[in-house]
């Protein structure tokens, strides 16, 4: 009897300990915060944490197979490119090139996009019309079509991929940030502030900005998912990162050719977009239940 009691609290203590980890995992973003975290981690010590130089080629290892397979040589983890090339070295430092186009690109959307959805909230009239007409233009106009035309103009090169991905960014928030600067305007703090002088740029920055902060955080977030897709459709189609530079969209493209022999060299840099890009929304869907007060409700 006390040997069956016994046995009865171990298996609720079990119970407990895996509901309160189910529970966790499904309040808290643990796991796509730590496949962020990997990515970051593996773009920001690159040069230490890949085994082998990601452009130095070896023609004798090419298409060598991945370390499980019985004919491979064992010298690559995750195999190597037809240009005899490591996989996940160049797997690596693909997260890098991504890290810098989230950095740079979605920061320089995020501030054009929220200034212009602040002064075209607050203001609204012909200045309202007229960046709303920007953001309509700007949704309107193939993003891809354009970016090919650009590349052709200007060539092929970080800085242009870079200011390509900033201008299909900041029409999001622009729209997003307008919508809700229309609601705090005409809130009583901001009457208030107009009451005691305040001047318009004080108010938007002061007053308004802080109340939209949740919202630029939840659709940059979300964003940035979206910019590294564009870059590996961009960097697909030849448009993106110029050779021999690593970017997991080129090293999809490259690897197209070669599915039935050497499927490897494409899927793990496809395995990588695909991780990346889920954590991303799956992270966006937590930061917006949890900063709406509504979602919270109900959860």
């Amino acid at each position: 009897m006390i040997e069956q009691n016994a046995l009865l609290i171990l298996r609720l203590e079990s119970q407990s300990w895996t509901g309160t980890l189910i529970q966790g995992l499904r309040r808290w973003p643990v796991v796509p915060v730590f496949i962020l975290g990997l990515v970051v981690l593996c773009g920001l010590f690159a040069t230490w944490v890949s085994p082998h130089n990601p452009i130095e080629t070896s023609l004798w290892d090419r298409n060598d197979e991945p370390f499980w397979f019985a004919d491979s040589s064992g010298k690559f983890i995750l195999g190597a490119d037809p240009l005899g090339r490591d996989v996940l070295s160049r797997v690596i430092h693909g997260a890098q090139i991504s890290l810098i186009i989230a950095a740079v690109a979605l920061s320089t959307g995020t501030i054009i996009g929220t200034s212009l959805g602040l002064i075209s909230g607050f203001y609204g009239g012909h200045t309202d019309e007229i960046i709303m007409r920007s953001v309509d233009i700007n949704g309107a106009i193939p993003f891809i079509l354009l970016a090919l035309i650009v590349v052709i103009v200007f060539g092929q090169s970080l800085a242009v991929l870079l200011v390509i991905l900033a201008w299909g960014t900041w029409s999001a928030f622009a729209r997003q940030v307008r919508g809700e600067a229309l609601q705090i305007k005409a809130m009583d703090y901001v009457s208030l502030a107009r009451v005691t002088g305040a001047s318009d740029l004080r108010i938007m920055y002061k007053h308004i900005l802080p109340g939209v902060v949740n919202t630029v955080i939840v659709v940059a977030t979300l964003r940035v998912g979206a910019l590294i897709m564009a870059e590996a459709i961009l960097s697909f189609l030849g448009a993106g990162i110029p050779p021999p530079t690593p970017a997991w969209g080129a090293m999809i493209s490259e690897g197209k050719d070669y599915l039935a022999s050497a499927w490897w060299v494409a899927f793990f840099p496809g395995m990588a977009i695909f991780l990346t890009v889920l954590a991303l929304n799956f992270l966006g869907d937590w930061l917006r239940d949890h900063y709406d007060p509504r979602l919270r409700q109900i959860n």
